[in-house]
């Protein structure tokens, strides 16, 4: 019996490492691993909420920059235009210093300017009589005929020479900021002022520059409508508030950031780290920073003046107050939850392992008393007895059935997924050939049904027309010699109809092109261009266009001549309107071979305004056009058509403000 006595003194430890354990099993997820998860989600989406808060911040900056660089671009712009206007130059050429003076005080307040003058690029240094700078790069660009817009910091004599009020605007006294760099100044009296110069041609021939500018010290209107462009109502929470911020060096020279209710804190300075960061490295700042008195998710951006060098800072931001008191209440609520749900769960926890280590811990003291020699002990748990029993006697063999339906089902499922597999090819295979069948009649069915409509139009326009043009002949005859009173408006209906025969005849021509093929005969290139020439003279002579003609091709075309001709033309008269006033139309032809087949390339190429790359990509598009009034858009889907058919190519490359060039290729006649 001693065996049994050993294994009697061992079995307490384990039952109480059995209770142990199932406590343990119990517990474990409610009171330890769920507070872990919880943690690191909540580190997690605390550094996910911060990341958000810096991308909005980071798009905020965006937004000021953009319209940062619009104030920029509208200053010059509006000074160019200034420059190139009928009043100025008038003005100018009159040679009145006075009549000068005031239209330029005129349009300097009109254009919202702190300063607008005229500089002499003869002398380099005179302002309406006074003494000027001319060596601001901007003036200096605008003088080789560039004009130019940027950032320039003025010291308070160069503002003072310029305008007393503008010098005493820009001084704004610094105000002891915590955090700041270690200064020994006690005022900022330079100004960052948005500088523009514009070339002009004076009468005498010399070069002249217009220049002027935006003192942005103390502009609150500037920096006010950043802060309603960036921060419009509601984009916050309650409670948080968006700030805009414009900075000369570390100073704060227009801003809505408060130091009291009604002050603004015009004056104070960027903090240290902000200072290192963004002027000295040149960094973008997007991180929190201390502003004035307070926390705020911050984007600092360096400003360059027209020197390269950075002067100044640009500053958006939110109060982070409201966003970590969001934070904290976050938190607040997931312990206080989950808090609620431990105590109510762990105490059911704790009666459903009862139920499981009772149960052992009688079984248990059950063996131990058989080891003792107890044979007559029983558990009397006959129900729990008899799961075990179960579990114990039928595992192995649901263990067996299991193994056998599971080699069962991966051969079904090996079996399905080679007959899913086949099934899917046939239905891809099925679905591409019906996809390419299906393209093809709806394409057939397009085709056809423009053809219908296309000859129903003409046969509807046709005949109305035909009326108007009879009876306008008769009305013509009755009316005799008074017909001559509306001589003008009978030649304005003749033109309209020719002009509605001519739309129903390109219709008709797009979609049926093969009944308008015409007799097909041998030509030479440079004779059929040059007859076109006379076609469209009436066009070249109404601006200055220089024809240049350049003709080498030796070999013939196989083509109708009506229809090359009308390619031509059509090609003519678009570059010519593109060049209302003057301009160089080049046509040329040579013999070219493309891809080793002889032929011949004819080049129309003008020098107007070119083609958007976006109307590029649709120009040979039937009824697309950019004449919103005299185009039918037919024209060069037309003329393509014409040449694929004779197995050509037409091809067109354009850059805007310099010009197009059209250039096709035809075959050469066997």
């Amino acid at each position: 019996m001693k065996p049994f006595g050993h294994s009697a003194s061992a079995r307490p430890k384990r039952t109480r490492s059995v209770r142990f354990k199932l406590l343990a099993i119990a517990l474990l997820p409610t009171l330890v691993i769920l507070p872990l998860l919880l943690g690191v989600m909540m580190v997690r989406w605390n550094s996910k909420f911060d990341a958000l808060l810096t991308s909005k911040v980071s798009g905020d900056l965006t937004i000021a920059r953009q319209y940062f660089t619009h104030i920029l671009e509208n200053t010059g712009e509006q000074i160019q235009s200034l420059g190139q206007s009928v009043a100025f130059r008038t003005v100018l050429t009159a040679g009145d210093p006075d009549g000068v003076s005031q239209l330029l005080a005129r349009r300097q307040q009109d254009m919202g300017l702190d300063f607008l003058y005229l500089i002499d690029g003869a002398s380099e240094g005179t302002k309406n009589g006074a003494d000027g700078t001319s060596h601001w790069p901007v003036i200096t660009s605008a003088l080789a005929g560039r004009s130019s817009t940027n950032i320039d910091i003025f010291s308070n004599a160069d503002l003072g020479k310029i305008s007393p009020d503008l010098a005493k605007r820009a001084r704004i006294d610094l105000v002891e900021t915590p955090n700041a760099p270690a200064t020994t100044r006690d005022a900022e009296t330079r100004g960052m002022v948005v500088h523009s110069a514009s070339h002009i041609d004076l009468p005498d021939g010399g070069d002249g520059v217009l220049v002027g500018g935006i003192l942005l010290n103390q502009n609150l209107a500037f920096i006010d409508t950043i802060n309603d462009l960036v921060y419009r109502q509601s984009s916050l929470p309650e409670g948080s508030q968006g700030t805009a911020t414009l900075f000369l060096d570390d100073v704060r020279i227009s801003t809505n950031v408060r130091l009291f209710a009604e002050r603004r804190a015009l004056g104070t300075r960027v903090s240290d780290v902000v200072h290192q960061a963004v002027l000295e490295d040149g960094k973008v700042w997007l991180d929190r920073a201390f502003v004035v008195n307070d926390w705020y998710i911050s984007a600092y951006e360096p400003i360059k003046d027209s020197f390269g060098k950075r002067v100044g800072m640009l500053y958006v931001g939110f109060l982070e107050a409201p966003f970590a008191q969001t934070k904290f209440e976050t938190l607040l609520i997931i312990i206080g939850a989950f808090l609620f749900v431990a105590v109510l769960s762990v105490p059911i926890f704790l009666r459903w392992a009862r139920g499981i280590f009772k149960p052992l811990e009688r079984m248990t003291n059950t063996i131990g008393r058989v080891e003792a020699g107890d044979f007559s002990a029983r558990t009397n748990l006959h129900q729990v007895q008899d799961e075990i029993s179960l579990v114990a006697e039928h595992l192995d063999d649901l263990l067996d059935q299991v193994q056998e339906r599971d080699k069962r089902l991966r051969a079904w499922n090996d079996q399905l997924n080679a007959r899913v597999d086949a099934r899917t090819r046939e239905l891809r295979e099925a679905n591409q050939q019906l996809e390419a069948t299906t393209k093809q009649l709806i394409m057939s069915e397009k085709l056809a049904a423009i053809g219908e409509i296309t000859a129903g139009v003409a046969h509807e326009i046709n005949n109305p027309v035909a009326v108007l043009q009879g009876n306008l002949d008769l009305l013509r005859d009755l009316m005799g010699e008074h017909g001559k009173i509306a001589a003008t408006e009978f030649r304005l209906i003749d033109e309209q109809v020719n002009r509605i025969n001519l739309i129903v005849t390109k219709l008709l021509q797009f979609a049926k092109p093969e009944e308008y093929a015409g007799f097909v005969e041998r030509h030479v290139v440079g004779q059929v261009i040059d007859d076109c020439l006379p076609l469209v003279q009436h066009l070249l002579g109404k601006a200055d266009i220089e024809v240049i003609r350049n003709s080498t091709a030796a070999r013939l075309v196989l083509m109708n001549r009506t229809e090359l001709q009308q390619v031509l033309v059509n090609l003519m008269v678009n570059a010519l309107h593109a060049m209302p006033q003057n301009g160089q139309l080049t046509l040329m032809d040579a013999d070219v071979d493309l891809d080793g087949k002889p032929g011949i390339e004819i080049t129309v190429r003008d020098t107007g305004t070119g083609i958007e790359a976006d109307a590029l990509n649709r120009i040979f598009d039937p009824f697309y056009t950019t004449k919103r009034r005299e185009g039918t858009g037919l024209g060069l889907s037309i003329s393509k058509t014409l040449i694929d058919r004779q197995g050509g190519q037409m091809r067109v490359e354009s850059t805007p403000g310099e010009g197009t060039t059209f250039t096709i290729w035809l075959p050469e006649a066997d």
